[in-house]
């Protein structure tokens, strides 16, 4: 994306030739894989001839005049409807997603919608029952792409667009990222604004973008962010003098990482090393299904608290979200506060972790990229992942992908620092990204008409699934510690500031 920024500015590539090339790759490549829900190909023919006369006439808005893009499917705009991968639609306000104010005013092109679960939200299982078929991962189309920004992830990993922003809730622009190897940038909670986004926890909600490399994610974060410029730090280079704290414990006990994902994690730790940084070894005191209980509580209750109303009609609703919205409704009042407060206690053994360090290195997902009619993987590999625990404390994380296993899946590793140190962020995951050499990797075209085979199965039988809905939120409030200390206080408003004083 760099490049093409670049090549538009010195007058060697026009935004025109670039929008017609994506929308050219659109044409063969997305009826295969399944990314867009929607395009403004006049729009962005309109734009790009926009940009190119702005910039012949030496008015550059900066680096992503005349770059194309993708935005998820529940973020509103004025040029396209917002579906949300429902049969019913939500309700549009008339406000536009900042986000989509902000590349615009940089002279960025919007090409269309990208696939997402319906609303942006679920379980993590994946089926075979929304309006449009859910995106493929290019790596395989026979795999899953993540989710839930499952278009964004496919779009930008097949080269139909250099960047999308997705949302990220519990994980759904890393895990997008992860499946698809590409790199996932989640910054400090509201350093990216959120207006014009469907809400669905809106104390864990994030927007952030997808993009093929470190550097690129960096240029999108400095336009659609609040906060100092962050890419001039994303160029390779050593990192003598930094502390980073290797964390196993999320990936060698429960759940365990297949070895790929390990063997990656690995190389990720002794290529920190070699670059200079000095490796610490910790723990964190809480387990990952503590974080990942306490985020389906929080998650699931806000969910249900502004989303209730559809269930009036849940026949209309697909399966995963009808699922979270069932299951929420059993929820009490004292459930969501002790578990707003037991977020508190979960964070601080992150800040504890990382007590004299500068950044942590820790697994994303325990594995790659499941098949799409693999129910049990696909869930696992939402449920089973390290996402949730910097989707509770809000600091920034971001998934680098560094490799391929043996069957030519992406696999990687995510990064955290503390909150708002995204420039050091991005300078260690750069440094990681030049010394892995995975950054020019791209999956081969799939064949034009050939179908892949794998679906993903179709929706289950309701009878019993609403006492087992039940049942599985109430494992996640018995896991709650009780009575829990008063000292906590309380976590109504929260600021990832305030845990890490």
């Amino acid at each position: 994306m760099q490049e093409a920024g670049q090549a538009i500015a010195a007058g060697r590539l026009t935004a025109r030739a670039l929008v017609e090339a994506c929308l050219a790759r659109i044409e063969t490549l997305d009826p295969v894989l399944g990314a867009w829900v929607a395009l403004d190909a006049g729009g962005a023919r309109a734009a790009a001839d926009r940009a190119d006369r702005e910039l012949a006439a030496g008015r550059s808005r900066g680096p992503l005049h005349g770059i194309p893009y993708g935005l998820k499917d529940i973020l509103f705009t004025r040029e396209l409807p917002t579906l949300a991968a429902s049969r019913r639609p939500p309700v549009d306000d008339g406000t536009e997603a900042e986000v989509h104010h902000r590349l615009r005013d940089a002279g960025a092109i919007l090409v269309g919608k990208l696939n997402t679960y319906e609303y942006g939200t679920g379980t993590g299982a994946v089926f075979d029952d929304l309006p449009a078929p859910l995106a493929r991962n290019p790596w395989n189309p026979d795999h899953f792409t993540g989710g839930s920004s499952t278009g964004a992830g496919c779009a930008v990993a097949a080269g139909m667009v250099p960047f999308a922003i997705g949302t990220d809730t519990g994980g759904s622009v890393r895990l997008p990222a992860a499946a698809c190897g590409l790199v996932g940038l989640k910054a400090t909670y509201d350093l990216v604004p959120r207006d014009g986004m469907l809400p669905n926890c809106p104390s864990q909600d994030h927007v952030g973008p997808l993009a093929r490399t470190v550097a690129d994610a960096a240029l999108v974060l400095d336009v659609v962010g609040r906060a100092a410029p962050v890419a001039g730090a994303a160029a390779p280079g050593r990192l003598d003098g930094l502390r980073v704290a290797v964390v196993r414990s999320f990936h060698d006990t429960d759940p365990v990482a297949v070895p790929a994902v390990a063997e990656a994690f690995e190389r990720a730790a002794r290529s920190l090393s070699s670059l200079g940084a000095e490796i610490v070894d910790r723990r964190v005191a809480a387990g990952l299904r503590d974080f990942r209980a306490c985020g389906r509580i929080v998650n699931a209750a806000e969910s249900h608290a502004i989303h209730r109303g559809r269930l009036a009609e849940p026949e209309t609703l697909g399966t995963a979200l009808r699922d979270k919205l069932e299951a929420a409704a059993g929820l009490g009042a004292a459930d969501y506060l002790d578990a707003l407060r037991w977020r508190r206690a979960l964070v601080g053994t992150l800040v504890a972790a990382m007590e004299g360090c500068d950044a942590m290195l820790c697994a994303g997902t325990m594995a790659p990229a499941p098949r799409l009619d693999d129910e049990t993987g696909c869930a696992g590999f939402t449920g089973d992942s390290a996402m949730t625990p910097f989707s509770l404390s809000g600091q920034p994380s971001l998934v680098l992908s560094t490799g391929l296993d043996g069957a030519g899946l992406p696999v990687g590793m995510q990064l955290a620092t503390r909150p708002f140190a995204e420039a050091l962020l991005v300078r260690i995951a750069a440094a990681l990204e030049a010394d892995s050499g995975f950054a020019g990797r791209r999956p081969t075209d799939p064949p034009a008409g050939a179908g892949p085979n794998a679906r993903p199965p179709a929706a289950p039988s309701r009878d019993g699934r609403a006492g087992r809905l039940a049942a599985g939120m109430a494992e996640s409030v018995g896991r709650i510690p009780r009575p829990l200390p008063d000292r906590l206080g309380s976590a109504l408003v929260f600021d990832p500031k305030e845990t890490w004083r």
